[in-house]
């Protein structure tokens, strides 16, 4: 089977397509043929030999995938061979660019029946982790406000869509002046009346008391947002592993953990309506190379860059 490779670390270069064998599903695991398969910035970070989960290389690359159940393994009987499913591979974020896949049961769920492969591959770790952010770290609640760094970001974008549904209130940061910009025009879209320009002067003077920040970019934006967080609220970040702190504000950064019952919820707002998926450049598997540079900054669509391989 062709896959997306790496024999060392470091930059897209490294990145090959060749065939290896195809893997045989353990105890508690599936295998996936993959229909699309999620190319994000932590396969950047795995690449490049500074993740802290992932394996030595050689290795297979991808965490995010959509597909069919081809194969299950022992002690598995939630699900059967043909079931299209989507969610993750394994903890360690690798394996699932390829054309077959192992992915734990345990990380994986019925693909949600709206949206098609590339639009469920796209989805699982970020809609996940905002939906983590916002109510398991967060604690938000209806009448909060919320505001999120990176709000057109492809995490931020779930937070933002997650917030307002659930109604809250939200300010939306963003690093643009363009009031013709795609990203703010996405917010606006989706309902945010609150957009600042993190990059604009007087931007720390803005700022308004918020319930909860959800970080999504880390360095100086998170520092300056943090002194919007009211005494007894939250600062939650996926980008900054040490998060400023200060007296009378938690503060915490986590690794989102993707289960099948998180991508449970997460199906119910996809089939509700709403949230909804947003795919950027969409490649073919021998094009893996070309996503891995617009990951390093090449041009490429806003959204979550997916390998398709069937449809």
């Amino acid at each position: 089977m062709k896959a997306v490779r790496i024999h060392r670390f470091g930059p897209p270069e490294v990145v090959v397509v060749e065939d290896i064998p195809k893997p045989s599903p353990g105890n508690g695991e599936v295998l996936v043929r993959v229909a699309a398969a999620g190319v994000a910035p932590w396969d950047a970070v795995i690449r490049e030999g500074k993740s802290k989960v992932s394996p030595q290389p050689p290795m297979t690359l991808g965490s995010d995938l959509s597909g069919f159940v081809e194969e299950v393994g022992p002690d598995v009987s939630q699900f059967a061979i043909g079931y299209e499913v989507y969610g993750v591979t394994n903890p360690q974020f690798c394996g699932a660019q390829a054309e077959f896949a192992v992915a734990l049961a345990g990380m994986i769920a019925p693909k949600p029946p709206r949206l098609s492969h590339r639009e469920a591959a796209s989805a699982p770790v970020v809609a996940v982790t905002a939906w983590q952010m916002l109510f398991e770290y967060a604690q938000a609640k209806s009448g909060d406000a919320i505001l999120i760094t990176g709000a057109a970001g492809n995490v931020g974008a779930y937070a933002v869509q997650l917030a307002l549904d659930a109604g809250m209130r939200v300010i939306a940061v963003a690093r643009s002046s363009d009031p013709r910009s795609p990203d703010l025009e996405l917010l606006r879209a989706y309902g945010v009346e609150t957009i600042l320009d993190s990059s604009a002067a007087g931007f720390d003077n803005s700022l308004l008391q918020v319930d909860a920040v959800l970080d999504t970019v880390g360095g100086d934006t998170v520092q300056r947002c943090s002194a919007a967080v009211k005494a007894g609220g939250r600062l939650v970040s996926v980008a900054s592993t040490q998060p400023p702190q200060r007296a009378g504000m938690q503060s915490v950064f986590f690794y989102a953990e993707v289960t099948s019952q998180r991508l449970l919820t997460v199906t119910d707002l996809f089939e509700t309506r709403r949230i909804s998926a947003r795919v950027g450049s969409v490649l073919p598997l021998a094009e893996a190379r070309s996503a891995h540079e617009m990951l390093a900054g090449a041009p490429h669509k806003s959204g979550k860059i997916v390998l398709q391989l069937i449809g």
